[in-house]
């Protein structure tokens, strides 16, 4: 099993992954917003993407999505192929995208929104926050396009403020801020750990 970044070479593979969403979302009974192979394939060509393939057959794919101008992206369309799902490959594709984005975009907040509890644990695992959904990108084009979904009307009457989806943030600058108050503190205990030594030593002199 490989996965890696899509490129134009994959294009091939656009309509099967098209398919796949939908099957699973009929299977499921959710609400996934269609794609057309179209997208997916300008995904591939922007180097937006990434694709599990076992040789030559497709496993899995996501991509990911630009709003605000860069303040915002999203990793959507994660699906596995039901040949190869309950082998924990979906979690294997989420690092991947998720890693590829923070590289490729890093100074974005990376948000999701599902119903999916498989999802919404992986997210957590990542660093991913539940957020309102006045947290996420005002971006109309986004919100546009769960235009396709089952639960759109949800989304309408509560002015697009809330639905059957959970909202999810991962916030690079909080992330990062912490990471740095970790190491300060662990710097300062070094430093009053020293000093509680010394004084040690120097007592028993």
């Amino acid at each position: 099993m490989e996965i890696v970044i899509a490129n134009i070479s994959h294009s091939v593979y656009a309509e099967i992954i098209c398919n796949t969403i939908a099957e699973a979302a009929q299977v499921r009974g959710t609400g996934i917003a269609k794609r057309k192979p179209e997208y997916i394939i300008t995904k591939m060509e922007n180097g937006n993407a990434v694709i599990a393939l076992d040789g030559e057959k497709f496993a899995g794919f996501c991509y990911i999505e630009k709003w605000s101008h860069g303040k915002f992206v999203a990793n959507s369309g994660l699906i596995v192929h039901p040949d190869y799902r309950n082998l924990g490959l979906a979690k294997q594709i989420k690092h991947k995208i998720f890693e590829h984005s923070r590289a490729k975009f890093p100074d974005a907040k990376v948000f999701s929104i599902t119903t999916g509890l498989a999802v919404m644990k992986m997210n957590n695992e990542l660093g991913y926050k539940p957020v309102t959904f006045s947290e996420l990108t005002d971006d109309q084009t986004f919100w546009d396009g769960c235009q396709t979904c089952k639960n759109y009307d949800v989304l309408q009457r509560t002015e697009q403020k809330m639905c059957l989806c959970t909202g999810m943030l991962y916030n690079p600058s909080k992330e990062e801020k912490k990471t740095y108050e970790h190491k300060f503190d662990k710097k300062v205990w070094t430093r009053l750990k020293n000093i509680k030594q010394n004084r040690f030593i120097k007592k028993e002199k």
